[in-house]
């Protein structure tokens, strides 16, 4: 699968542009503030219908206009190796406050049926707060990477998120014991195929983690440990963790009505990050990593989102790269780009302020000039 036509409609400062991407992909080059980043937004906006940079909708629709549209053609082979051409779409009306999502022109019945199209994934300076930041920006990682590539893990997310919700709002309301437990089995269902969910994935891919750490960073391993808010035993299967889950909302019950909200299930989890050290006590980067291994961190965070792509769509993925060397010193640089050119990727998409810094895939990738959001190819 590759990403062949890109057009776009008042997106940011973007303007109207229609662009046919390379098949290697290309390199966009230009100053800071000219629109690289809205560029790979835009590209990135097609794979999740928002924004990587945490912006509202409303937000990308360029100043002066009601609408922003992108429209992106992939083209790839089905299972039975015939050639195929589609087209996923995405617009915003900033006035009805509207998002209305197109595959081949016709809006699927649920949106989820058309995450995940692209199979691209963002490399960004933002993403050491997947170290540094709180639980909820780890959590969001979690859920992107396992909507995106496990088949019922969002429409289970959903339910939960829901449910919660009025459930909630009953424990605000400080309505009886009973109603609030009249919400209980479906939360108790959805979180616990959530949390099974993500227990599965942090355990199979905790030594990819562990591998692409150690080789960007070149010192000690890390790991990834899940950290749920509900106890429950490594190997539990769903009815076990279901069991736990019941058992810590009862012994709850008193602190809900305390502070009015649930107090425990898949939106108190965490995700811990550490550095595995053979003389010293384990790391928790969040807590006492350096910069440098905070940003280490969050590349093989990446890395192994990439290589879950690979795995389960079956896919190389799309790789978009913002800047993302500048923020590495010169030896994980180094490594970084060794490393990734021995990665089964697809296309690369990347930004860089001179022709100079781009040093992946350097003498195949194409050129383009961006000035005030106008791309010159």
């Amino acid at each position: 699968m590759r990403l062949s036509g890109l057009r776009l409609r008042h997106f940011r400062n973007l303007g109207s542009q229609d662009l046919e991407i390379p098949p290697e992909g290309v390199a966009i080059i230009g100053d800071n503030a000219q629109g690289k980043s809205n560029l790979l937004e835009a590209i990135y906006y097609l794979e999740t219908f928002r924004s990587f940079r945490g912006a509202r909708d409303e937000q990308l629709v360029r100043f002066g206009e009601d609408v922003f549209r992108v429209a992106g053609t992939v083209e790839g082979c089905d299972e039975g190796g015939v050639r195929r051409t589609h087209e996923v779409a995405a617009a915003f009306q900033r006035r009805d406050r509207r998002k209305k999502v197109t595959l081949d022109g016709t809006e699927p019945n649920r949106l989820g049926e058309a995450l995940g199209r692209l199979g691209a994934v963002i490399f960004s300076p933002a993403d050491v707060e997947l170290v540094s930041g709180g639980p909820v920006e780890r959590r969001r990682f979690l859920d992107v990477v396992l909507s995106l590539n496990e088949p019922g893990y969002l429409a289970s997310l959903q339910d939960y998120r829901r449910i919660l919700t009025r459930r909630n709002a009953a424990l605000k309301d400080a309505q009886s014991g009973a109603a609030v437990g009249a919400w209980n089995p479906g939360l108790l269902r959805a979180g616990a195929e959530v949390m099974r969910s993500r227990q599965s994935w942090i355990a199979s891919r905790s030594g990819a983690f562990g591998e692409y750490y150690r080789r960007v960073s070149d010192e000690g391993s890390g790991r990834m440990e899940y950290r749920p808010s509900v106890r429950f035993d490594a190997t539990a299967t769903g009815e076990g963790i279901e069991a736990a889950f019941r058992e810590a909302l009862m012994a709850s019950c008193e602190r809900e009505r305390r502070v009015a909200s649930t107090v425990v299930g898949p939106h108190r989890d965490d995700v811990l990050l550490r550095l595995d050290r053979e003389t010293a006590e384990d790391l928790d980067l969040r807590e006492y990593g350096s910069g440098g291994q905070r940003r280490t961190a969050a590349l093989a965070l990446r890395l192994v989102e990439a290589r879950t792509i690979r795995e389960a769509r079956g896919r190389r993925p799309l790789i978009l790269l913002d800047d993302v060397f500048a923020e590495l010193d010169a030896g994980r640089s180094e490594r970084v780009l060794r490393m990734m050119e021995m990665e089964e990727t697809g296309q690369v998409v990347l930004t860089a302020p001179r022709e100079d810094d781009v040093r992946l895939r350097k003498d195949t990738l194409p050129r383009w000039r961006i000035d005030a959001g106008r791309i010159a190819t």
